[in-house]
């Protein structure tokens, strides 16, 4: 196949992809990780903290041509990335509540992106029988964002989030891995986004444990970390610092220079942010919950209050325990001394 006709066939594919509703579609070739060793250090650092699944199929989730088998028509020659915007208004929660992070606000996004994905890869596999598609949302060992910047996407901030020049860094990332050829070796894989992040650390100074250093972060100190995938005690020395966070954290986002948005309202300055579209399934429900209440729910008030949601993973003990932590917070110097 000339490269001419691979880059029809690539559009005919983004086009299927697109027509489920995503916000950003980029293709990449399947290429394995250029960060493997990196990431083995991470991991042997302990700085997933109590991820252990992190760990487990290390292998395909730093080869992602592993994900597709030879018996069903592998290796995986292709990534196609898809992002869906979310709701990024700044809501902020009144005394005594705790802040939910704005991405799990509303309908858990792996479902609300893992059925359209389904969709299109049904679509895809009508058109292409000889072709196997994998959808994959957070639960395949995959590196979403490495594939995302290189599908184009944008670049890999000093947070280690995806930032798109447009659209800045709210956004959930999904995939569908293939075993088509999209790219041809002789025209070369798509552009990169240049990392524009220069000189800036606000997103390193801002972060409330110290957790961010230039392009890593420990999770095991993340605040979003500490509050949705954390199962024991959160240390001590990190209690004090998570503010009102009851259930994830956007501090690093809320001060990238790139989720600013456009004032002019017409898009014309690209360093400020253009939203995305975002799907009614993402319409926030809940942005904060008391957190006297929570911290005395039982587990019909848990499950009432996570229904549909990515919030869901957060368990009653966790809720409680995550409550109690923004009830006794400390909050000025003084307070922090009189506590240590």
């Amino acid at each position: 196949m000339t490269v001419t006709a691979i880059e029809s066939v690539a559009e005919r594919v983004r086009a299927v992809v697109l027509g489920e509703g995503f916000g950003l579609c980029g293709v990449c070739p399947a290429e394995p990780s250029e960060h493997g060793a990196f990431f083995t250090d991470w991991l042997e650092a302990g700085k997933h903290g109590e991820m252990g699944y992190l760990s487990e199929h290390a292998d395909k989730r730093l080869d992602v041509r592993r994900l597709i088998p030879e018996d069903e028509g592998g290796p995986a020659r292709s990534v196609i990335v898809v992002a869906d915007g979310y709701e990024t208004s700044d809501i902020p929660a009144v005394d005594g509540e705790g802040r939910v992070a704005r991405y799990a606000r509303g309908d858990d996004y792996h479902k609300v992106m893992k059925k359209r994905l389904h969709a299109a890869a049904d679509r895809l596999r009508e058109m292409f029988p000889e072709h196997a598609f994998k959808a994959c949302v957070d639960t395949a060992p995959i590196m979403e964002r490495e594939h995302a910047a290189r599908a184009g996407l944008g670049w890999i901030g000093k947070n280690t989030l995806l930032i798109h020049p447009r659209h800045g860094s709210y956004m959930c990332l999904g995939a569908l891995v293939t075993s088509m050829p999209l790219i041809d070796d002789a025209a070369g894989p798509p552009a990169l986004e240049p990392n524009r992040c220069g000189s800036c650390t606000r997103c390193i100074d801002a972060c409330p444990t110290g957790c961010i250093t230039p392009y890593s972060v420990d999770a095991s100190r993340c605040v979003s970390y500490l509050t949705i995938e954390h199962r024991s005690s959160i240390p001590a020395d990190l209690q004090p610092m998570m503010g009102d966070a009851l259930a994830g954290c956007d501090v690093c986002q809320e001060v990238c220079p790139w989720n600013a948005f456009d004032e002019s309202g017409d898009g014309a300055r690209a360093k400020y942010r253009v939203p995305m579209p975002v799907r009614p399934a993402y319409r926030p429900r809940v942005t904060s919950l008391d957190v006297a209440e929570v911290a005395e729910w039982g587990e019909e008030d848990r499950r009432e209050t996570v229904r549909g949601s990515a919030l869901k993973r957060i368990k009653l003990p966790m809720w409680r325990r995550n409550a109690t932590a923004v009830m006794h917070r400390k909050t000025t110097p003084g307070d922090e001394q009189e506590n240590a």
